[in-house]
């Protein structure tokens, strides 16, 4: 683990074995530490902030300059270990992601820079009004592990950019790769206490930088129910919640089937489907679904390849974990099981170093009450379920409780307008994938879902981790 400068083992001593998912093979101990560690950190963030919070935002942005120089001269290895640890293909993926991780350092560092209040006009006369944004103090930040070096990025780059002090604990199964990263921001030389990483199980590690009255802030990205769980623990604190999401994607019938059948399956399958902006329940007009339904099979055969994470043609790798694959199982039984079909997939692949590998499954006529559509499976799966009009699709659209990301391919702008319109969801792409965004831009819940608060993206996570401060004087 890595407080207060030093790494450092866990106060107790306890480790515990990471084995890749890929491979199957150990990737050797990590520290597993608990509330005592998460409590030294937090207090180390505390000891620090004053003097970080006093540094301009140029000097805090060359520290960022230098954390992302660190993650460009190891980005091969952040990518290799990358797929070791979390299991997704090297070429297709890794190293992409591995490049957002360096965008995200670099453009939080020039978003510091521009960070500014204002000055109102007062109503008395013969005085003055500064509004200036003020740093929050220690941010506690707790991340999953589908996305190991982005989502903490999106929130970690910000939150130090506008003088912030950070503990972050990431997902125990990506312990690994969230190391290495660390290691990169632990070779820009921030003063000690202002970044931290205490690795542990969420409910002792994660609970506490949620409950401990030491941090001012808390970011979760995870699972709606963890989430909650977090809100609550972290109740009169700053939060920035990024939390489930069961993503519909629309084809109506006036859609361009190629390009609609192209996104459908980069929203499935992408990341093996374990992301929260993933099309997780296809909502395909009656009058077009049987040709969408084989021309999506005819596309997943030809390009998606199920395989060696580090072969170069492999572009689907295995799911991370084992109660990851065993959701699977679970959504696909229960959707054949009340009558969907299996068009392509539908089990665990054979032949592989791990039973973590998952056939792509395409599933048709699947009911809207299955869990394969009412529930978040986050496996590579794309299970479709026929509507017959645009009312019926914002009806099942806004059915559930998930609000974060939805899709629609249809060649009316105005309905595709309507559709926006009318569901409540953070974001909303037109003849685009769901997994389609751009890192500048807002990313988030919407508030009428249990998809979260808050906005990542760019700039946007400094409006949750300052606050105004109102600063007015007599001439």
């Amino acid at each position: 683990m890595f407080i207060d400068g030093e790494w450092c083992d866990a106060a107790g001593g306890a480790t515990t074995e990471a084995t890749s998912p890929a491979t199957g093979e150990s990737l050797g101990t990590v520290a597993e530490g608990d509330r005592d560690d998460a409590r030294r950190a937090i207090e180390a963030a505390s000891a620090a902030f004053p003097a970080w919070a006093a540094r301009t935002g140029f000097e805090r942005a060359a520290l960022l300059h230098r954390a992302a120089d660190a993650c460009e001269r190891r980005a091969d290895e952040l990518a290799r270990v990358l797929t070791l640890d979390q299991g997704k293909p090297l070429k297709a993926e890794a190293e992409g992601e591995v490049g957002e991780l360096i965008e995200f350092f670099r453009m939080a560092a020039e978003d510091g820079k521009r960070l500014t209040g204002t000055i109102p006009e007062p109503a008395a006369p013969g005085r003055r009004v500064l509004l200036l944004r003020r740093p929050l103090g220690v941010l506690g930040l707790i991340t999953p592990w589908n996305w190991p070096y982005t989502m903490p990025a999106e929130v970690l780059a910000p939150a130090l950019a506008c003088g912030n002090c950070v503990v972050w604990t990431p997902a125990p199964s990506t312990a690994v790769c969230s190391g290495l990263l660390a290691g990169c921001v632990a070779e820009a030389d921030f003063p000690p206490g202002v970044f931290n990483m205490v690795l542990g199980p969420g409910p002792e590690v994660g609970d506490e930088l949620a409950a401990n009255p030491g941090t001012r802030a808390v970011a979760f990205t995870g699972s709606s129910e963890t989430g909650l769980t977090v809100a609550k623990r972290a109740a009169g604190k700053a939060q920035l919640l990024e939390m489930g999401g069961n993503g519909p994607f629309v084809v109506m019938d006036d859609a361009d089937l190629p390009a609609a059948v192209e996104a459908a399956r980069v929203g499935a399958f992408l990341g093996a489907g374990q992301s929260c902006s993933a099309a997780e329940r296809m909502l395909v007009h009656e009058r077009v679904r049987d040709e969408f339904v084989e021309r999506l099979a005819a596309d997943v055969a030809q390009e998606v390849r199920l395989g060696d994470p580090f072969d170069d043609a492999t572009t689907l790798g295995p799911v991370n974990n084992e109660p990851g694959a065993a959701k699977m199982d679970l959504h696909v039984a229960d959707a054949v099981e009340k009558g969907a079909r299996v068009v392509t997939g539908g089990s665990r692949a054979t032949g592989f170093p791990t039973e973590l590998y998952w056939e792509p499954t395409v599933l048709d006529g699947v009911p809207p009450d299955s869990i394969a559509v009412t529930q978040e499976t986050f496996g590579p799966i794309a299970p479709i379920v026929p509507i017959a009009s645009l009312e019926q699709a914002i009806e099942q659209t806004n059915a559930q409780s998930y609000g974060l990301m939805a899709a629609i391919f249809t060649g009316d702008l105005a309905a595709g307008m309507r559709y926006a319109d009318s569901v409540h969801m953070g974001l909303v792409n037109i003849n685009e994938t769901t997994n389609y965004w751009e890192p500048h831009l807002p990313w988030g819940g919407s508030a009428r879902s249990q998809s979260g608060i808050g906005r990542v993206g760019g700039a946007h996570p400094m409006d949750a981790l300052t606050e105004l401060q109102t600063v007015l004087f007599k001439a």
